[in-house]
Parts: structure tokens; sequence; C-alpha cells
């Protein structure tokens, strides 16, 4: 029988430690979070490898590095309402909703919400709300929020997603750029998005989240 808590361990040692993320909560959080759970089976011995994983649908489950430095970058406070877009089976949000008051994790893919759901619910994250819809529309209803992160990459963020950000607040976005990409911190103050570069990584773009191509006559 797999032992998946040496393998939990184990990631945080080599994964999350090195990328010189230490913040306990975070540690904390991915030491909890059983990320064997909220993958297919098919991946399950997988689920602890340092790169992305395909789930399928056009969405990855981010490798722990990426997602624990985005987590780091936005320095989540338990006071914050967090969205969470292209949740995929709800890892992110599960772990994200260890450091926040609550998290709205968004899926388009209808089975893969449901099982995101279930999966969540199982696993007692509690303060999660599943919502299916589109993408790049977020969740509006349940806004504004202190944090929005994006579980894949861009190459655009659509307005209406920055609209959804409170003053103050604060979202995490992978550019890419070919194959290259990097994750940047957006800050909305006085109705104005300032974006920092904080680490470079790499995921798919997803659906929503193109560069609009302009047709002139």
């Amino acid at each position: 029988m797999t032992d998946y808590t040496t393998r939990r361990t184990t990631m945080v040692d080599t994964q999350i430690r090195p990328s010189d993320v230490t913040k306990f909560p975070i540690i904390e959080a991915m030491l909890n979070v059983a990320r064997e759970e909220f993958v297919p089976d098919r991946l399950r011995e997988a689920a602890y490898v340092g790169e992305n994983l395909d789930l399928g649908q056009g969405r990855v489950m981010l490798e722990p590095r990426t997602l624990a430095k985005m987590l780091d970058a936005l320095d989540l406070q338990r006071s914050d309402l967090v969205l969470d877009l292209g949740c995929g089976l709800g890892y992110s949000a599960a772990v994200a909703a260890r450091l926040a008051e609550a998290v709205v994790a968004v899926e388009s893919d209808e089975a893969m919400a449901d099982e995101a759901q279930a999966i969540l619910s199982r696993e007692g994250a509690d303060n999660v709300i599943m919502h299916q819809a589109p993408l790049a529309e977020g969740a509006p209803q349940h806004g504004p929020y202190d944090a929005i992160m994006v579980q894949g990459g861009v190459t655009e963020v659509p307005e209406a997603l920055l609209g959804q950000i409170k003053d103050g607040g604060r979202i995490a976005c992978l550019f890419m750029h070919g194959a290259l990409g990097v994750v940047r911190i957006g800050y909305r103050l006085d109705g104005k998005i300032s974006w920092r570069d904080a680490f470079n990584a790499s995921a798919p773009v997803l659906a929503g989240f193109e560069k609009q191509t302009e047709f002139s006559l």
C-alpha cells in the first residue's frame, strides 16, 4: 500500500521548502491536504511528482512548487475571500481554504465541477463554494474578492475578471509567452491594476484567457 503521508512530506521537503516557501500555514496546508484524492485514479501514483498533471478537459493540476509560490506571493490572510479559477478536481481550492476564510472555486466542465464538489465534501473542505461557469466570467455574484488565482496559463486577463477584485485586493496569473511563462501578481488600487513579476512557471493557456485577435477590414 502506498504511503501517501510520506510522499506529502517528501514533496514539501524537496519541492516546496527549497523554492523559498517558508510560511507555516502554506507548509501545513500542503502537508495535510491529500493531493492524491484530487486526481483521477490513473494519476494517483503520479500525484506528488514535480510537474503539471493533465486532468483532461484542458485542465492541469499545477505542480506543487508553482501552487505554493503562487499562494506565497498572494499572501492569503485568514479573513480573505478567494476566487480559484480552473480548480480542476479541487486541490488548489482545498489548500487555499486552509489559509483563507472562504474559497469560491470555478470550473467550466460540469462533470469535473460535480466531481470536485464530491471530493471537497469528502475531504472536509466545508468553506469552499463550488461554482460551474465559464472561467473567464469568474463568479461576480459571490465577490468582490480579496484574492483571485488562476490555475493555468493566460495570455490576457478578461476585464470582467479584474473588476471582481476588491480595491486593495490582488490576483495571481501565469502569463505564458510561448513555452515559457511568468507568474505576475496584480494589485488593484483606485480601480487600476499594477503588475509585478513573481517567479517563472509554465502551464497550458486556459480557454477564455487567450489574447483576442483583432481583425481589421
